[in-house]
């Protein structure tokens, strides 16, 4: 099969007025970037009218051989047209650290991609680096009051507001900043995280409106003083600043898939240190103008798919009508104990010790009040015997198997899928991992216990003093946003399949007021990764035409 940038290059788009006619969107509320990509002014439309259905996208443990998540969210959204529907896609947008370290692209794969896909992984249209720099604007005021006179008495000890950047550097996870003598400003450690983990981002991607995105700012914490008062950004008079560098990356991104239906892709926040879910404005913009919003929360149930829930739901006050969750063969048996360089022979014992984990997510869905479907994204390794042993084991818990293909014939390979979602539509609110109004400690626990599967919870020393401060502060109504790996239920990534009865252990618990959550750290997890030994971007070049090559 050919790399998916030949594919991508070998489809003529469709002009970007075409795909907003489809979703019934004036063409005058587009602000175009070129001929093929455009921000939606959301601020000349009534966002509060709903017409469509949330369908979610989720996913077991990623492995890796790779999932494919995105790439069945987007054929779903094709599939959903191809059978009369009016859909659109939602997704994040892609963060340049994995794009040139390991993952590669973030635009789907194969026949189900969005397009221009160079374009998406590339820049985009500057959100994240509007991001980039509204949040580092912060962090130059915060030093810029120190190196003045300290008004706010800002104890440097305790200041919590990083720098963040759109790569993946480790070297950049702890620093000393001020150097260069007294017109350098004030000698201090600080760090860096990446992009997708800032709470601007998540505030970007929380807010409804512009005045909210200014007032979430404004409540971002950024340290504590002297006297051991909390300092916010209010306080700085930054929050309007902020805003004014986010005033176009708050406008949703309207594309198109590889076979012209609409995509909105805006925001990016990871879900093993964030939220993990596109925007509530994109949401709302998808909802107001078509019949169902295909939308992906980042990794499994037990990271994106319990924040959609337990923070994004919650949020939005919007009901989610169907859950799809996708699976593949391959993940099964290396969940099953398989090596990765023996995944392509067939082995229907390791399928079967393997799809613990795929029960544990659809226990998990269940839980939250849904009968998902599962999407088991097949393989050309894959053996009938194999399919039909996943397609068993399905249906004896209660979740129907739909054997789905958009990688290498699009919505062709999702129509059965896309039927199947169809039968099990039915909005409803959904049952949540724990409840708002109990201490910040309970709520971990709880979510802990019951969608984790953990016997107990571990807490340093320093993560009991914080829950301690957070609770007094009044942030302990808030719900939680564990940063935990990908990898696994618990908080070690070897630990595969669907252990339970095990202790997980959160080192700190960090609070994010102006988003709205606290982010308990469980395990050894970091905000800013790093790039492995062979990076992809050792592999990207441009050729003398100007033709990217060796992006995927």
């Amino acid at each position: 099969m050919k790399p998916d940038i030949e594919i991508a290059r070998e489809k003529k788009l469709e002009p970007i007025d075409s795909i907003a006619e489809k979703l019934g969107l004036d063409p005058e509320l587009l602000l175009p970037f070129g001929c093929s990509k455009a921000k939606v002014a959301v601020d000349r439309i009534d966002l509060s009218k709903k017409k469509g259905k949330i369908i979610l996208v989720t996913a077991m443990n990623p492995t890796p051989a790779g999932e494919g998540k995105t790439t069945v969210a987007i054929g779903l959204s094709m599939a959903l047209c191809k059978l009369g529907k009016n859909a659109v896609v939602g997704l994040r947008e892609p963060s340049l650290g994995p794009v040139f370290g390991i993952k590669g692209g973030a635009a789907g794969g194969g026949y189900s991609q969005v397009l221009p896909m160079e374009d998406i992984n590339l820049h985009f249209t500057g959100d994240l680096h509007a991001v980039t720099t509204s949040h580092n604007l912060l962090s130059a005021l915060i030093n810029n009051s120190m190196h003045y006179g300290n008004d706010f008495n800002l104890d440097s000890r305790r200041i919590d507001w990083p720098r963040v950047i759109d790569m993946n550097d480790r070297s950049l996870r702890q620093i000393v900043v001020g150097l260069g003598g007294k017109e350098g400003g004030m000698v201090d450690e600080s760090r860096f995280d990446i992009t997708a983990a800032s709470e601007v981002m998540a505030i970007l991607c929380l807010c409804r409106n512009p005045r909210e995105l200014k007032d979430m700012l404004g409540r971002a914490m950024v340290g504590f003083s002297m006297k051991d008062e909390p300092v916010y950004c209010r306080d700085l008079n930054a929050a309007g600043s902020m805003a004014v560098l986010l005033k176009d990356a708050i406008l949703p991104n309207l594309v198109q898939t590889i076979e012209g239906t609409p995509a909105i892709i805006h925001g990016g926040p990871f879900a093993n240190i964030a939220h993990g879910t596109s925007s509530l404005i994109g949401a709302r913009l998808g909802l107001a103008y078509a019949d169902y919003y295909v939308t992906e929360a980042g990794f499994g149930s037990d990271l994106g798919g319990e924040k959609f829930f337990d923070i994004f739901a919650r949020k939005s006050e919007l009901p989610v009508s169907a859950v799809v969750i996708v699976a593949t063969v391959k993940a099964l048996k290396y969940h099953g104990g398989m090596k990765k360089k023996d995944l392509s022979a067939e082995d229907v014992e390791a399928v079967e010790k393997g799809f613990v984990n795929l029960q544990r997510h659809i226990e998990n869905i269940q839980f939250f009040g849904w009968s998902p479907v599962i999407a088991l994204n097949v393989h050309g390794t894959d053996t009938e015997a194999e399919i039909a042993r996943v397609t068993e084991l399905c249906a004896s818990h209660g979740a129907d198997c739909v054997r789905t293909d958009v990688h290498t014939t699009g919505s062709k390979g999702g129509m059965e899928l896309a039927k199947a979602v169809l039968s099990r539509i039915g909005e409803k609110t959904p049952q949540f991992a724990y409840p708002l109004d109990i201490g910040s400690r309970e709520k971990i626990e709880m979510l802990a216990s019951r969608i984790y599967r953990a016997g107990s919870v571990v807490f340093s020393p320093l993560a009991k003093r914080q829950m301690e401060t957070w609770d007094e502060l009044g942030f302990g109504s808030m719900p939680v946003c564990v940063a935990k790996t990908q990898y696994s239920f618990s908080d070690d990534p070897k630990l595969l399949g669907a252990p339970e009865g095990f202790e997980m252990h959160v080192s700190e618990v960090k609070v994010s007021a102006g988003a709205g959550f606290m982010i308990p750290i469980a395990g050894e997890i970091t905000r800013m990764p790093g790039l492995p030994r062979k990076p992809s971007a050792e592999n990207i070049d441009i050729d003398d035409s100007g033709n990217i090559i060796g992006l995927s």
